[in-house]
């Protein structure tokens, strides 16, 4: 199976730094591609910039959004990445530590496919990592890619 990268947005350097080393411990295979905003996700997903050359910057298997980023929030990241035909049914899962209702129901509204919350402890990551791993990049079943998109 192919093992499609997973882009993670965050602005947070502390929290890319758990992030990664998280990724490590839950044994993830798949690629961590860390970009610092909203921006840099448009960018990424349309083949923009510095990440034009698709043979390095491949098509995310999965989006991870932080909820409240500077610039662009993930909220309004994720209202995009899903009227783009050519991205909209790549899985997004909202990572915040925000668990408020209004956050979450609007995540969904949006078309989040889950909204997982930020654990306190570091050491929690690598378990909801594994989980992430075990249903989405194992049990479940990618969308095909959209008519006209680029194919790996």
């Amino acid at each position: 199976m192919d093992k499609k990268p997973i882009l993670y947005a965050e602005d947070d350097k502390d929290d890319v730094y758990f992030m990664e080393r998280a990724f490590k411990e839950a044994g993830l295979a798949n690629e961590l591609i860390v970009v610092p905003g909203g921006q840099h996700v448009k960018d990424y997903l349309t083949g923009k910039g510095k990440f034009t050359d698709r043979e390095q910057y491949r098509m995310p298997g999965l989006v991870l959004l932080d909820l409240k980023m500077p610039g662009i929030s993930g909220l309004e990241l994720l209202k995009w990445i899903r009227a783009q035909p050519a991205v909209s049914t790549i899985p997004v899962v909202m990572f915040s530590s925000s668990n408020q209702e209004s956050d979450i129901h609007s995540a969904y509204a949006q078309g989040a496919n889950a909204y997982l919350l930020k654990p306190a402890r570091a050491d929690k990551l690598s378990d909801i990592l594994r989980r992430l791993k075990d249903f989405w990049l194992e049990c479940n079943q990618p969308p095909p890619d959209p008519e006209g998109f680029a194919r790996e």
